[in-house]
């Protein structure tokens, strides 16, 4: 079920931990935001996926909040390209034996200013989330991972695994990462982990050497190295349309 929450009129500023690397002088122009709900009920497994690829030069903000019943799955896959500002921000409550499965993607160019911030909260026993988030940002854009996992006293046995990493295609592009984990339960397995770097230059040699012209490498090493947060799209069909989306990104960022 996907309902709008109540707006909050308070506007962000760089002072809110959430919103240290946005833009703001954007966020208002978007603001105030309504909260799209998501309600997925016990025992039920929901699939879904947003591309927020809105138009060049707009400011685009998407808040959700969501909430997994006993035992319930939500397999969510967020693409996140377009407009000059853009923001996918995710608030889950995991309930006993409940499973939340991340795969974002991040590809910014210009001069975007890119996010994607995540809450996800351990409020039952036996539940589990696994975040798999890469990026490949170029030109002077900015691109960036927040990541909470928060684990209530009652949520003993809570499995929780978060990933992100960057490729810089370019000098003055920046890519930020915070993974966070704040834990009260004794009885808890959690990690987390996040790098930024270029692209492996051996790699690029290697594919070069057979043959490849250096655009066609760079294109095909920044390609496999996204497709670990496309994985995990169990549906053939929309796997192969989200990969398609995202060579199609990929030319237009190379």
């Amino acid at each position: 079920m996907t309902a709008l929450a109540s707006v909050s009129s308070t506007l962000p500023s760089r002072r809110d931990e959430d919103w240290r690397y946005s833009d703001i002088a954007a966020v208002e122009r978007a603001w105030p935001v309504a909260a799209e709900v998501i309600d997925v009920a016990a025992g039920d497994h929901a699939r879904r996926m947003i591309v927020q690829d809105a138009a060049i030069g707009s400011a685009t903000i998407r808040q959700l909040a969501i909430t997994l019943a006993a035992g319930a799955r939500l397999d969510l896959h967020i693409i996140n390209s377009g407009g000059a500002y853009g923001r996918v921000a995710l608030d889950v409550t995991l309930h006993q034996g409940a499973h939340f499965e991340l795969g974002g993607v991040i590809i910014a160019r210009g001069e975007q200013v890119l996010e994607i911030i995540t809450t996800v909260r351990h409020a039952g026993p036996g539940a589990s989330s696994n975040q798999i988030v890469r990026c490949v940002a170029g030109g002077t854009a900015t691109a960036t991972y927040l990541g909470k996992v928060a684990v209530a006293r009652a949520g003993q046995k809570t499995d929780a695994a978060q990933s992100f990493k960057a490729l810089l295609l370019d000098r003055g592009a920046t890519a930020n990462a915070k993974p966070e984990l704040e834990i009260f339960a004794d009885d808890v397995k959690c990690a987390h982990g996040a790098t930024v770097g270029e692209l492996d230059k051996t790699a690029l040699f290697y594919l070069e050497s057979r043959g490849l012209p250096p655009a066609t490498a760079r294109a095909l090493l920044t390609r496999a190295f996204l497709s670990d947060a496309l994985a995990s799209i169990a549906d053939d069909a929309a796997r192969e349309a989200a990969e398609a989306q995202v060579t199609a990104l990929l030319e237009a960022a190379l």
